[in-house]
């Protein structure tokens, strides 16, 4: 019992670690760019590393925090904006898809560093390709849904507008897998909650 409260405990600390994480992501300037001056920033880059630490859903209650802190009117969206007005804006479809594709790198970032043994050259590479998976499944296609919606764009505009975003998105992304795989090389056990090491521990072991 006193472990895994002490489990829970670290779990909150590092949701609410990386929440601020995504946070301080934000106040490097943004860069608007585009038709509707949809920002580059950080935060995809905070995002994906946050799940490639804390994994899927570690991952997806830190970057869900982060945006209800924001909702409530804390100034941590892109250039001090808060508030649901943000909701209104042609940026809302990429920060609404933060917490999925938290849960999609962060569920292959696990099986990447828990389940593989791939060396840091390979596991880096899956790493960075977990991250584009998150981004080209949620970040991009809602991305260009809130352009289309909150802008008026039509569709092949707001699809061409995005494509601005991707070359960042890949150089966000390797930065990412690079840290990632070094936290993970400190701390090996990140990954794994305490009660999957005693469920393998408990298993029989095969003669």
């Amino acid at each position: 019992m006193a472990q895994r409260r002490q489990s829970t405990v670290t779990d909150l600390a590092l949701v609410a670690v990386f929440a601020g994480v995504i946070s301080a992501a934000t106040l490097a300037p943004a860069i608007p760019v585009g038709p509707v001056g949809v920002p580059i920033t950080l935060q995809t880059l905070a995002v994906a590393l946050t799940a490639m630490i804390l994994g899927p859903w570690r991952g997806f209650a830190a970057t869900a925090l982060y945006i209800v802190v924001g909702l409530s009117g804390l100034p941590v969206f892109a250039g001090g904006a808060s508030g649901i007005g943000v909701l209104a804006k042609p940026s809302a479809g990429y920060l609404l898809a933060f917490p999925l594709a938290a849960l999609l790198i962060g569920w292959l970032a696990r099986k990447v560093v828990v389940r593989s043994q791939a060396r840091n050259g390979l596991r880096w590479g899956l790493l960075f390709l977990a991250g584009l998976a998150g981004s080209f499944a949620f970040v991009h296609p809602m991305g260009i849904a809130g352009m289309a919606l909150n802008a008026g764009l039509p569709l092949d505009k707001a699809f061409l507008a995005d494509i601005v975003y991707w070359p960042g998105d890949v150089i966000k992304n390797i930065a990412a897998s690079v840290v990632a795989v070094a936290v993970h090389r400190a701390f090996p056990g990140l990954l794994v909650h305490p009660t999957v090491e005693r469920a393998r521990a408990q298993e029989p072991v095969a003669v």
